[in-house]
């Protein structure tokens, strides 16, 4: 069950980023309206999947895709 979650909530990241140069995670989870535990579920799967980059900047979480 979770696994289907964590696809669709990969999606609706994955959807956020593209075309940018990158977001926060207070940035990706307003425009996808997630919260924590789904954020990090998905995004847990796409850095699995080696689909994003993840770097910590002036205490933020920043995510950009591969």
């Amino acid at each position: 069950m979770l696994q289907g979650k964590a696809g669709e909530v990969a999606g609706k990241i994955w959807t956020a980023l593209d075309g940018t140069e990158g977001l926060t995670q207070k940035q990706i989870k307003k425009a996808t309206k997630l919260v924590d535990k789904d954020f990090f579920l998905g995004m847990g799967w796409l850095l699995r999947e080696d689909k994003v980059s993840v770097a910590e900047i002036d205490s933020e979480l920043f995510v950009k895709l591969k």
